[in-house]
């Protein structure tokens, strides 16, 4: 799977759609760095002994990287204009270094701007996770135009929170306020500090 830049969009989605599978290799360590990534210090996900005292037979990825997964599953294919709302999953089998986990999803309900999307996670012992992924897909603004590769990159930022839009007026008082600050020092004498 590749990720899609353009995104989708809500009326581009029907219900039975499958998304296109991800395959993840589960090295260990991939299982090691994900759980000290999510700050899940259990011994079972990365210390092979102890988890073999503990009763299974290796190392196991943990259910905050499974999440992770399945999130990036439902974005990659949706693209950047989509909100995850709910990610609602169920751990079956776990996932051991040397196997590989491949995701799979289809489109199971529309409903006022959402989309319902049902997910399974499963390696050669079975299902590892199965559950629902719920989205909405923003629209652009009608004054946006996209650039080759997707929307522009401010414009994504302003729409979730990370910085404030500058409106013409606000960027138009900024400039005056230089041009009065450019004059003043016109008209000091020569040797003067602006203080």
């Amino acid at each position: 799977m590749t990720f899609n830049a353009s995104g989708l969009k809500y009326d581009d989605v029907a219900v039975g759609d499958e998304l296109p599978p991800l395959e993840v290799p589960l090295t260990r360590t991939l299982i090691v760095a994900t759980a000290i990534a999510s700050r899940d210090y259990q011994d079972v996900h990365h210390d092979p002994g102890l988890a073999q005292e503990r009763g299974s037979p290796d190392i196991f990825m943990n259910i905050l990287s499974t999440n992770g997964f399945v999130g990036r599953f439902v974005t990659d294919w949706a693209g950047p204009r989509a909100v995850l709302q709910k990610v609602d999953i169920r751990l079956g089998v776990p996932n051991y270094p040397g196997d590989t986990m491949r995701l799979t999803g289809t489109v199971a309900e529309k409903r006022d701007g959402a989309i319902d999307v049902a997910v399974v996670g499963a390696n050669s012992l079975g299902n590892h996770v199965t559950g629902t992924v719920s989205l909405v897909l923003r629209d652009p603004p009608s004054d946006e135009r996209p650039s080759e590769d997707g929307y522009e990159h401010s414009q994504l930022l302003y729409e979730f929170g990370a910085t404030p839009k500058k409106s013409k007026k606000s960027n138009q008082s900024k400039k005056n306020k230089k041009n009065k600050k450019n004059k003043d020092r016109e008209r000091e004498p020569d040797g003067a500090e602006h203080l």
